[in-house]
């Protein structure tokens, strides 16, 4: 078993999860972002690790007391991200999914909320004996069984268990709340011993009037330090590349050779951090501190190893002059984008696919109200301004009834001019509504998440759902969905190569109500397919349109950097006129699958 800990220090969001955060973002943003991005150095020094033949899983930790991520405030902490067995967790997850091409469970997100639960649940069995419990041993022996249970469940599809394991430590060393952690990984790694353990401390380098500071570093290394934690590997993120005497400096204060710092600067995206980190040394140190270099690897996996770096460097440099694309997100929680992480990955991941520069701009769904006219004019125009200049239009998921007018008037719009629009869940409801008001003629139709009384409910709560009980009640995880016959045209069933049978993460307590079914189809709005009842609507779109696709599910869950989601993948290619070929790839690659000749995954 072989660990890798990222922890970070002076400020938390330095990108411990890829070594770097979205580079492109003002260090103001940065410096005060709500939420942490901290997934860059872990994903990055997975995707290195696979690079050689390595099979790696990752781990987060995050010390908040919540059991999850499923009741967070997505302004607050960003999207919750669905694993496919249900678990609701951090966003950082969903990172380590689209970087590695690996399926992590719920267990790959440990919280204080879950460790905590674990061990009281275990003192009231009895399984204690009548021993006093506490934080030690207790609570950090739970930590670490957890690590060693995680680090050796199989996540790719070779069925072994992993060679290495990414863990990330949320937050900042010397946070009250890390201290049980901090503890449990000081003895994982004595007791894993030397080469089965190697830390990465992420730091931040800030520059004052023209100089690069190292004080910070110092203290944050010096705390960890102090705290048993020994960095092997110090990644400095900073705006631009270190000086070599800072460098120097940072290494004789800290107590490190001068390669074992590396240095971060901004990137034009966060792609390129792997091969940033790679010209830095950093594969180098993975090998050395592991004792890597005379590990066997079996032939097969060190060749998909290089294919794997050698697609990576292909499709994440950009060829020079993209033709730009124009795409809305019309939501509820724009204010911070974390809130929809998941969406802007897929639509860059499909982006690079088509060869275009994706421009993205999100827009207040509220803004778009007919009140708002009156309210805010500014706010109004300039939101109606963007839509009439995209080129293609995404209403993503969402709780509440705040904005939902706007979401519908911007669906009729896109749907009436016949710009590509994508509704995802709540997105889907909204076409629905839209669909049934305007063409059924049912002018006050609604979902009973906005008003349960109303006349014409087309959007129901499900029936098996919780009113009492929020946390964990939806319908989560993995789902199955089945293409109706008659719908060889759906553009959607030719982007997943004319499939039958799909399956995509869902996240919803609400859908379709069945009784309107029949009226919708004859008014011509087409429910593609269905779940594995054949009651539950699972897609819709509408047949003359050039891309009017809505979906029950998230499949922004399941895109990877070098796999697009193919929902999101034909939303793009019909935005940026290519949806044909898209379409013709997307056949040919399902053709190649069943002929066990497929090598564009990195699955």
């Amino acid at each position: 078993m072989r660990v890798v800990l990222v922890s970070g220090g002076v400020i938390s969001g330095v990108g411990k999860g890829i070594i770097g955060m979205p580079f492109y973002r003002p260090l103001m943003n940065i410096l005060f972002a709500s939420t942490n991005q901290n997934w860059v150095e872990a994903s990055s020094a997975g995707l290195l690790l696979k690079t050689l033949g390595l099979r790696v899983t990752a781990l987060k930790i995050d010390p908040y007391i919540n059991t999850d991520a499923g009741l967070l405030n997505p302004l607050e902490h960003g999207e919750c991200y669905v694993l496919a067995d249900g678990g609701e967790t951090d966003l950082d997850l969903g990172n380590y999914e689209r970087y590695l091409g690996i399926q992590l469970s719920q267990e790959s997100n440990m919280t204080t909320g879950k460790i905590y639960k674990l061990v009281i649940e275990k003192e009231r069995r009895g399984d204690y004996l009548g021993k006093t419990v506490q934080v030690v041993p207790h609570i950090t022996d739970a930590i670490q069984e957890w690590i060693e249970r995680v680090a050796k469940v199989p996540v790719d599809d070779t069925g072994e268990e992993p060679d290495v394991c990414i863990v990330e430590l949320g937050g900042t060393v010397g946070d009250l709340e890390s201290g049980p952690f901090l503890e449990a990984l000081v003895q994982l790694r004595h007791r894993l011993g030397k080469n089965n353990f190697l830390g990465i401390a992420v730091s931040y380098v800030p520059i004052i009037n023209g100089e690069e500071k190292t004080k910070p570093t110092q203290h944050a290394i010096r705390q960890m330090r102090s705290a048993g934690l020994i960095p092997d590997v110090i990644a400095c993120r900073c705006e631009r590349s270190l000086d070599d005497a800072t460098i120097q400096k940072i290494a004789k204060s800290c107590q490190v050779e001068y390669e074992q710092v590396i240095g971060v600067r901004n990137m034009d995206t966060i792609y390129q951090v792997p091969l940033l980190l790679e010209t830095e040394g950093l594969l180098k140190l993975l090998q050395q501190g592991l004792a890597l270099e005379n590990r066997a690897t079996s032939p097969a996996m060190v060749k998909k190893g290089q294919a794997l770096w050698d697609l990576w460097r292909k499709t994440v440099i950009p060829e020079p002059h993209l033709e730009p694309l124009n795409i809305v997100l019309v939501g509820k929680y724009v204010t911070l984008d974390d809130a929809y992480l998941s969406v802007h990955k897929s639509l860059e991941h499909s982006s690079m696919r088509c060869s275009r520069r994706l421009n993205l701009t999100s827009i207040d769904s509220a803004h778009l109200e007919h009140d708002m006219q009156q309210k805010d004019p500014t706010k109004y125009h300039n939101a109606w301004k963007a839509i009439c200049e995209a080129q293609g239009v995404l209403v993503p998921g969402g709780f509440g009834s705040r904005g939902i007018e706007g979401m519908v008037e911007v669906t009729k719009w896109a749907r009436q001019r016949k710009v590509p629009f994508l509704g995802i869940c709540l997105g889907m409801q909204v076409a629905v509504m839209e669909y049934a008001r305007n063409e059924l003629g049912y002018k006050n139709a609604t979902s009973e998440e906005m008003q349960e009384d109303a006349e014409h409910c087309v959007i129901i709560f499900m029936p098996e759902g919780s009113k009492e009980q929020m946390g964990g009640t939806m319908r989560l995880g993995t789902r199955t969905s089945h293409f109706k016959p008659n719908t060889e045209w759906s553009k959607l069933r030719a982007m997943y190569g004319g499939a039958d049978v799909v399956e995509e993460r869902h996240r919803h307590r609400y859908e379709v109500n069945p009784k309107y079914i029949e009226e919708l189809e004859k008014a011509g709005l087409s429910l593609t397919s269905l779940d594995n009842l054949g009651v539950r609507v699972e897609s819709v779109e509408l047949k003359d349109h050039p891309f009017f696709v809505g979906v029950q599910a998230h499949p922004e869950f399941t895109s990877k950097v070098l796999d697009p989601s193919p929902v999101y993948l034909g939303f793009v290619a019909a935005s940026a006129g290519c949806l044909d070929q898209m379409m013709e790839v997307a056949r040919q690659k399902k053709e190649a699958l069943a002929n066990g000749t497929e090598t564009a995954s990195h699955f």
